[in-house]
């Protein structure tokens, strides 16, 4: 098992003049603690125009920043929205390998294509449309991150003539791929294309093991064609996070800011009514929290096996990884069990406190991490070795890197 943290940048009102400045160099430091107590991950969001719940619009710079002040943690484009409304195809490619250069080598290039009307609308982008834009997106990027000079593409939403699009990453043949799921039918397709699957939806360990079964025996078949030149086995999960000693003070500095980041979350991409500028979310989740599942009162109880829930009289609210060392450590447990290769914790959410969050991070670093950092390279090794036939075999369904028309150029054309 393998760890690391997440950032949506969130930012509940009122906002000041130093708020996001403050922000982002908090941030900045508890990436700096973790790679130091030897968390595995950080990862980023790209979000655009969703107020309070995420101020991350250009992961690519923020990861940069990270990366010249850390030297092990792996950075996480977690993810980039892929639809070419977004981003061109050839700029995701441009950015991917120079962050892998400056990072010698760390990038996890995570991908999505986005679900919020806020967003989809902002960019034109058609919702019916976008799986497939991001299916031909990824195709063209990861032949533009090999191919040497790329062949050119001629899709419905992609379309390029051969260049040469440098500069190319340091890990070969590109960065491990990922992509967002939030539904097990997009775990199911992440295997079918042979990369990890980011998982948004807070299963719980029992749960997690269906989809990691699922995933693996898909990737297994004939099904799989990777998206990539390279297959990423894994499964990852997220949950909301804070560890202290005492868990009336875990519930206290962490619940609120976990019940926030789900709500603001469901506000964007399932019930809300936002006006843009406008709207205070933090104010409308204060009131109506326990209407869609972040009930105070059912998450904080006490003395209770840790899962993304807890249950009372049959309803249910998040909790997560809100605990003490013991009860966070039983919880990895039975993830790990469930075959599930990371876990990714969201601390950074709501009001949640720069220091609250640095004394977390370190508690669970000194307590919990070793027992599961002692084994974690022999648990990649065995699930390397066990779809590693497979692996092989998807690969060899996949085509090749192409190569571009031999007499094809480029002719300068000058201004007269």
């Amino acid at each position: 098992m393998r760890f690391g943290i997440f950032y949506e940048h969130q930012l509940p009102r009122p906002w000041e003049a130093e708020s996001e400045h403050r922000l982002l160099k908090d941030a900045l430091e508890q990436v700096e603690l973790a790679d130091r107590v030897g968390l595995d991950y950080v990862w980023e969001v790209e979000h655009h125009f969703l107020e309070e719940y995420s101020h991350s619009s250009a992961p690519e710079v923020f990861l940069a920043a990270a990366s010249q002040r850390t030297t092990r943690i792996r950075l996480g484009h977690g993810i980039v929205q892929l639809p070419p409304g977004f981003n061109h195809p050839a700029r995701v490619a441009e950015r991917i390998a120079t962050l892998d250069l400056v990072s010698d080598g760390r990038v996890e290039f995570g991908t999505g294509e986005s679900s919020s009307q806020a967003e989809l609308g902002g960019f034109l982008v058609d919702r019916d449309e976008k799986r497939d834009q991001w299916d031909e997106a990824l195709d063209a990027i990861t032949r533009m991150l090999v191919e040497e000079p790329f062949a050119g593409y001629e899709g419905r939403f992609v379309n390029m003539p051969p260049r040469n699009v440098v500069p190319k990453p340091l890990q070969k043949p590109h960065p491990p791929l990922w992509v967002a799921c939030s539904r097990r039918e997009t775990i199911h397709l992440a295997a079918t294309k042979g990369i990890g699957a980011l998982s948004f939806s807070f299963i719980e360990p029992e749960q997690a093991k269906q989809w990691v079964d699922d995933y693996h025996a898909t990737l297994a078949s004939d099904a799989c064609v990777p998206a990539g030149f390279s297959v990423n086995p894994q499964v990852a999960c997220v949950l909301p996070f804070m560890c202290h000693q005492d868990e009336e003070t875990a519930i206290e500095r962490g619940l609120d800011g976990g019940h926030f980041f789900g709500y603001s979350l469901a506000h964007y991409y399932v019930f809300g009514n936002h006006v843009p500028g406008r709207t205070n979310v933090w104010d409308e989740f204060q009131e109506r929290r326990s209407l869609f599942g972040f009930d105070r009162n059912v998450a904080a109880q006490t003395g209770q096996q840790l899962g993304a829930q807890l249950l009372e009289e049959g309803l249910g609210a998040l909790r997560g990884a809100i605990g003490t060392p013991e009860q966070i450590r039983d919880l990895i447990r039975r993830y790990e069990a469930a075959g599930v290769s990371s876990l990714i914790f969201v601390s950074q959410a709501g009001r949640n406190r720069h220091d609250h969050i640095c004394e977390s991070i370190e508690l669970f670093a000194r307590e919990v991490l070793p027992e599961f950092a002692d084994r974690a390279d022999e648990v990649d090794k065995a699930r390397t070795e066990r779809l590693g036939p497979a692996m092989e075999a998807a690969l060899a369904r996949r085509e090749p890197p192409r190569t571009a028309p031999a007499d094809y150029a480029i002719t300068a054309a000058m201004q007269v």
